[in-house]
C-alpha cells in the first residue's frame, strides 16, 4: 500500500509539473529519470563521499556519473574578454560540458548586459526541471550581474518574477514553480541558488555604466544563495578599489567570503585559466586546495588561486546536490 501511494504521488507530481511548465511528462520527471540512470554502487559511493574533500578520482569515478547543476558563466563588459577560458578549465577538470552550455546557443559564456529578472526566471525553470540549484560565476560586470540576479530572486526589484524558458528566453504565464523536492507550489521570488562568485567586481564601472540601483547592493549578499565568494584584485583601477576593498557581507544567513587575490593578477586577464588544467604543478595545487592555500606555486600558474577556490566550491555543491537528489530525495 505504501509503495502504491508513493507511486501515485510521484505520478501526480509529474503530471502537475508538466501541466504547469507546458512540457511533456518525460521532461517533467528529469530528477527521477536522472536518479534511475545512476548505478546503485555509484549512489552508495556518493553517500559515503566527503563533499569537502573531493579528489580527482572522486570526480572521475563518482561525480562524473551523477547529475550536475547548471553553471552560468557571466562575462564582463569587454566583448573580447569572455568566460570561455574558465569554461575550458572546468571542463578539463571534469565538469560536464553540457551543464555549462547556454541552452539557447550552446555557448559557454553568457552576456552580462541582460535582464536580471529573465535570468532569475530561467534559473527557476532549471531548478524545477532538474531538482538541482544552479551556480552563478561572473567576472567584472558579470559578477555585478550575478549579484543583481540574487537581489532579483530576493524580490528587491519586483514583487513577482515570471518563469522563463531558458531555451527560448520567453517568459511563461506563471510566477510559481513546483518544487521538485517538496512537490509544493512556490514562487520564483525566494528561490536560492547553490553557489555564486564575483571576480574583480567593483563600484566604479557601476557608476560609469549608470547602474545606480546596484551601488548600495553590490557588497551585500541576500539569502538567495547558499554560499558566495567575492574575489578582488588589490589596487585594481578598473574596479575602482585604489583606496581600499570593502568586504562582501551577508544580509542574512548566506555563507559569504571575501578573498583578496595576489597583487600581480590582472583585471582583464583573470578569466584565463584553461592552461591550469594541463600544467601538472598547477593541477596538483587545484586538486589539493584548501582555504589556507594562498601561496601560488611557481611556473605558468597565473590565476590559479581563484580557479582552485572556485573549483573546490563547485565540486562541493555538485556533490551535495547530487546526494540530495539521489541519496536523500525527500530532504
Amino acid at each position: 500500500m505504501r509503495a502504491a501511494l508513493r507511486t501515485l504521488r510521484g505520478t501526480a507530481f509529474a503530471c502537475a509539473l508538466a501541466a504547469a511548465s507546458g512540457s511533456t511528462a518525460s521532461d517533467a520527471t528529469v530528477p527521477a529519470a536522472g536518479a534511475s540512470a545512476v548505478p546503485p554502487d555509484v549512489v552508495a559511493r556518493l553517500a559515503r563521499l566527503d563533499c569537502s574533500r573531493i579528489g580527482a578520482s572522486d570526480v572521475r569515478e563518482i561525480l562524473a556519473r551523477v547529475p550536475a547543476p547548471r553553471i552560468v558563466l557571466l562575462q564582463g563588459s569587454v566583448p573580447l574578454v569572455t568566460m570561455e577560458p574558465f569554461a575550458q578549465f572546468l571542463i578539463a577538470m571534469g565538469y560536464p560540458e553540457a551543464r555549462l552550455a547556454d541552452p539557447r546557443d550552446g555557448s559557454h559564456s553568457y552576456n552580462s548586459f541582460a535582464d536580471g529578472a529573465t535570468l532569475a526566471g530561467a534559473l527557476a525553470f532549471e531548478y524545477e526541471q532538474t531538482g538541482l540549484a544552479p551556480i552563478l560565476i561572473g567576472h567584472s560586470q558579470g559578477g555585478a550581474f550575478a549579484i543583481r540576479v540574487l537581489h532579483e530572486l530576493a524580490g528587491a526589484f519586483h514583487d513577482a518574477l515570471h518563469v522563463v524558458d531558458p531555451a527560448t528566453g520567453a517568459p511563461l504565464p506563471r510566477t510559481t514553480i513546483v518544487d521538485p523536492h517538496t512537490h509544493d507550489t512556490r514562487p520564483v521570488v525566494g528561490l536560492r541558488v547553490a553557489y555564486a562568485a564575483a571576480i574583480a567586481t567593483g563600484w566604479l564601472p557601476r557608476v560609469l555604466l549608470g547602474q545606480w540601483t546596484m551601488l548600495s547592493r553590490l557588497r551585500t549578499i541576500p539569502d538567495t544563495v547558499t554560499e558566495f565568494t567575492g574575489f578582488d584584485v588589490p589596487n585594481d583601477p578598473i574596479a575602482g578599489n585604489l583606496l581600499g576593498i570593502p568586504p562582501y557581507r551577508a544580509s542574512g544567513e548566506a555563507q559569504v567570503r571575501s578573498v583578496v587575490l595576489p597583487a600581480g593578477y590582472s583585471h582583464i586577464g583573470i578569466p584565463r585559466t584553461a592552461h591550469l588544467a594541463t600544467n601538472q604543478r598547477a593541477r596538483d595545487y587545484v586538486e589539493t586546495w584548501t582555504e589556507s592555500s594562498m601561496a601560488q606555486p611557481p611556473g605558468d600558474t597565473a590565476n590559479v588561486v581563484h580557479a582552485a577556490d572556485i573549483w573546490h566550491s563547485v565540486k562541493r555543491h555538485w556533490c551535495l546536490q547530487a546526494r540530495r537528489l539521489l541519496v536523500n530525495p525527500s530532504s
